[in-house]
């Protein structure tokens, strides 16, 4: 019996120096991942600082409301999906108004995301039309963005947006999720914008140039800080 747990006595220590090993390993490994983990890239904009980069009149357009737009579902998460969401009703001479939403997110998370108005519109009893691509120009810079018409029993609503998480402007929901797990695996946590256009009244031909020239005016009107946002 004595030898028999003399002989025993060897391996459980060879057993006890496996575990020990092991567990000093998956600790290390946790303690890279805990280093390694994604940081949130851009500080959260005040609101009444944000407001501010909003210009009440550029070019030929002037503020006049800021009711009317369809906004994003208020659900439990909309508070927490965006840090600054801002609504503004345009008008030009000769031109039909244009209603403009931007809505900005300092951390893209993989699990809060910008809502792309393809969800919001239907929430709100809309049927949608196909989404087209189209590019926005401004400052220099060629912005992949869509366009869609949103029709309800009572109102047909041209509207054109894009979004930005980082340095990407994802045309699909597909497209925004990967750019985000692109940003975590790179070890940042992106910040995300959307500028969202939209016109009543009228059909997506003539929509299209009026909404495209408003964004580029709008977009190279606005102060250094809101473009950064706008175009990263």
């Amino acid at each position: 019996m004595t030898e028999a747990i003399s002989k025993q006595g060897p391996a459980g220590r060879d057993l006890s120096r496996r575990n020990m090993l092991l567990g000093a390993v998956l600790a290390g490994a946790s303690a890279f991942a805990f280093v390694r983990q994604p940081a949130v890239a851009n500080p959260v904009v005040p609101e009444k600082q944000f407001n501010k980069w909003v210009p009440e009149q550029f070019g030929p357009w002037k503020t006049v409301s800021q009711s009317g737009v369809v906004l994003p579902p208020p659900d439990t998460l909309r508070d927490r999906l965006y840090d600054n969401l801002v609504t503004r009703v345009f008008v030009a001479p000769d031109r039909p108004p244009v209603m403009l939403l931007l809505a900005y997110n300092n951390a893209q998370d993989g699990v809060l995301q910008v809502h792309r108005p393809e969800f919001c519109y239907p929430v709100g009893g809309f049927v949608l039309s196909d989404t087209r691509d189209i590019t926005l120009a401004a400052s220099g810079r060629a912005v992949p963005a869509n366009i869609f018409t949103a029709t309800a029993p009572n109102r047909i609503e041209q509207v054109a947006y894009f979004t930005r998480l980082g340095a990407a402007f994802p045309r699909k929901w597909s497209e925004q999720r990967a750019a985000v797990i692109r940003a975590n695996l790179a070890g940042d946590i992106p910040d995300g914008m959307m500028m969202r256009v939209s016109a009543l009244g009228i059909d997506q031909r003539e929509a299209q140039p009026l909404l495209t020239d408003f964004s580029r005016q709008f977009i190279e009107s606005t102060n250094p800080k809101m473009q950064r946002l706008l175009l990263g």
